[in-house]
């Protein structure tokens, strides 16, 4: 299997489907990425359209939520809570990201600890309301801790208050798409160029996404010999609001069948030991090659963000 560096399919069309190809699909940041820092006058339209996409698809999602997003000036807005109410209505899963997307190694463990549980003061009874309760917790930015013992401590405090932690083996830096895309129709005034760059944008995305996935595909059977379950991070955007349906479409052609998160972690490759000790955030299967050992060389070939998108998107590196 090949990739390109430059968001570029280096194969044309379907990949030969195998039945170990399975995914589950999720999404950060509910009920909207960046809400916390920008106005989007077109949120509620945007919201709608990635919820009918996903709805569209029928596929499995687990959306996390921050739940300081679900205020403005903070007071909780009774328009966010139902964008959370419309997504467990739709029938997918609801998790708890933290109330402030807080980085666990900054803050430390007594105070993460804490936003977990300010995180879950609106999501807990909201999902009272179905007979059900938050299952799933995902960490900021993948900062999952520095040593085994914080680690182990806050699996020890997440099982007590009936979390799983939801781990990512597909990682990328969709984000920063996103950002560009919200920077061009934030920025943008002629109405032709707009269109051109977004345009521009999707069409560089999902080839993007599709190679951060052969890339990964590749990394599982150099580390365990075949293809796990994978699961897949996402954030709630405008950029997904136009795009998740196709890049679902083309994971599909690939051969992909998306199946639940907890169909995903009944694989027994989750059950590897993490030997990440760094300040970072990256993938479980980077995780476990460092568990493993695995020499520098291992990692190498990951697919980057062109130049052009990290200048639209005001960052400077990835």
């Amino acid at each position: 299997m090949r990739w390109v560096g430059m968001g570029v399919l280096a194969v044309a069309g379907a990949v030969q489907a195998s039945p170990a190809q399975r995914i589950a699909l999720t999404i950060d940041d509910l009920p909207w990425q960046r809400l916390d820092e920008r106005n989007d006058p077109e949120l509620a339209h945007r919201y709608a359209q990635l919820l009918a996409a996903l709805r569209a698809a029928q596929v499995p999602v687990v959306g996390f939520v921050n739940e300081i997003k679900l205020e403005q000036d903070g007071t909780v807005q009774p328009a966010r809570v139902q964008m959370l109410r419309d997504w467990r209505d739709a029938g997918f899963e609801l998790g708890n990201h933290t109330r402030g997307h807080v980085d666990l190694h900054a803050i430390g463990l007594d105070a993460y600890e804490r936003d977990i549980l300010d995180g879950e003061k609106t999501l807990r009874p909201l999902l009272a309301e179905r007979g059900q309760t938050p299952r799933w917790f995902r960490h900021p930015y993948l900062r999952a801790g520095q040593t085994p013992q914080q680690r182990e401590a806050l699996a020890a405090f997440l099982d007590q208050h009936g979390y799983r932690i939801a781990p990512v083996t597909v990682d990328n830096s969709e984000w920063i798409w996103a950002f560009a895309y919200d920077h061009v129709r934030d920025t943008e005034t002629d109405p032709v160029r707009r269109d051109t760059r977004l345009r521009q944008l999707r069409r560089g995305y999902v080839p993007y996404m599709l190679n951060k996935l052969a890339y990964y595909e590749d990394q599982s059977q150099r580390l365990l010999g075949r293809l796990p379950a994978q699961v897949w991070l996402m954030h709630a955007n405008a950029l997904n609001a136009d795009s998740i349906g196709e890049l679902i479409a083309a994971t599909e052609r690939r051969g992909y069948t998306f199946i639940s998160l907890e169909q995903a972690l009944q694989d027994p490759a989750y059950a590897h030991a993490d030997g990440y000790n760094g300040a970072g955030g990256i993938s479980w299967i980077h995780r476990w090659a460092m568990a493993d050992g695995k020499p520098r060389s291992f990692y190498a070939g990951e697919p980057k963000v062109p130049r052009w998108v990290l200048e639209l998107a005001g960052i400077a590196d990835e």
